[in-house]
């Protein structure tokens, strides 16, 4: 494997390591993104940042790469569908007390949300790719 990409995998896994751990410290600024049909309140958040950590350092030290980058892959796609999508369709599913209300403030169109929906679908497209080069290397 050359350094270019070693380079790469380190710099897409640790965000995901980074975000995990903002997941412990920063709950309640989590809980303001979950929409209301989400369960689990604070263990989701709690859980999904172990993930968030596992998942990176997984990738990280190279064992079960392809399972690492499913689960991102999921999680990604889980987040999009359950958070970013939501919160676009109907903004009043964002928590009143979320750091970023601000944001709606006298707008239509809450580019927080569109930044982070756009955000993880291109770590998707990420996660996918990682998922189909471990693949192949498998076989």
């Amino acid at each position: 494997m050359n350094k270019l990409t070693i380079t790469g995998r380190i710099l897409f896994a640790l965000p995901f390591a980074i975000f995990g751990l903002n997941h412990f410290f920063m709950e309640s600024f989590f809980s303001g993104m979950l929409t209301t049909f989400i369960p689990g309140g604070g263990f989701t958040i709690i859980f999904t940042g172990v993930l968030l950590i596992v998942t990176s350092l997984l990738i990280i030290i190279r064992k079960f790469e392809r399972e690492a980058a499913m689960t991102l892959a999921v999680m990604l796609g889980l987040f999009i569908l359950t958070i970013h999508i939501p919160h676009l369709i109907s903004p009043e599913t964002i928590n009143p007390e979320f750091a970023y209300k601000d944001v709606l403030i006298d707008s239509k169109v809450n580019m927080f949300v569109w930044i982070n929906m756009l955000k993880d679908i291109s770590l998707l497209g990420a996660a996918i790719f990682m998922l189909g080069v471990y693949t192949k290397q498998k076989s």
